[in-house]
């Protein structure tokens, strides 16, 4: 099998101090995986590794099993290769370029989403906040920040995301993590 690049999303830790995982301990962790090239992005949970065994859900729940037995909580963990990363950053619906990287994120799902789960959000009640869908990726517009996001507290109901795992990351983390992975 081919060495391909990946970026590991860490869902909900080192926030409002519950679920610690310093990176200098995560990076060893993951090398202890058989992966090479592993480096961390900012405190959230991130991290870019190669590996040349396994696929996204493989190496993902490697990663959520080796870091209970390590930390002794559950984190969920998405795993995705350069070139979907690369393919968000391109697909993007709206005008990155034009916005600050606090009005527009990414959340990435663990499988396939059906648009007919999100039918039922009322897009104008929210305005000028919007979504648009991808495949395994849901791309939020909110021009005041996450925090402040009535769409955003919406579109993460649990009833929308039942089965799934959702991580959000907001613009400038989406392309640092393609870039990371691409070089």
């Amino acid at each position: 099998m081919a060495t391909k690049a990946y970026a590991a999303l860490l869902r909900g830790i080192n926030v409002g101090g519950s679920k610690k995982v310093p990176m200098a301990r995560l990076r060893p962790l993951v090398e202890g995986l058989g992966c090479g090239d592993v480096r961390t992005y900012l405190q959230s949970g991130n991290a870019t590794f190669t590996s040349d065994h396994g696929g996204e859900e493989s190496l993902a729940a490697e990663m959520s099993a080796a870091i209970e037995k390590e930390f002794g909580f559950d984190v969920d963990v998405i795993v995705r290769d350069h070139a979907y990363l690369k393919s968000v950053v391109d697909a993007c619906p709206f005008p990155a370029d034009t916005l600050e990287g606090k009005q527009l994120h990414v959340t990435y799902f663990s499988a396939p989403v059906d648009p007919e789960r999100f039918a039922s959000v009322d897009r104008a009640a929210f305005a000028p906040e919007d979504f648009r869908l991808g495949a395994r990726e849901l791309y939020l517009y909110a021009p005041d920040g996450l925090g402040r996001s009535k769409l955003a507290a919406q579109l993460s109901r649990p009833g929308l995301n039942k089965g799934l795992i959702a991580t959000s990351r907001n613009w400038n983390t989406v392309v640092k993590l393609a870039e990371m992975t691409g070089a």
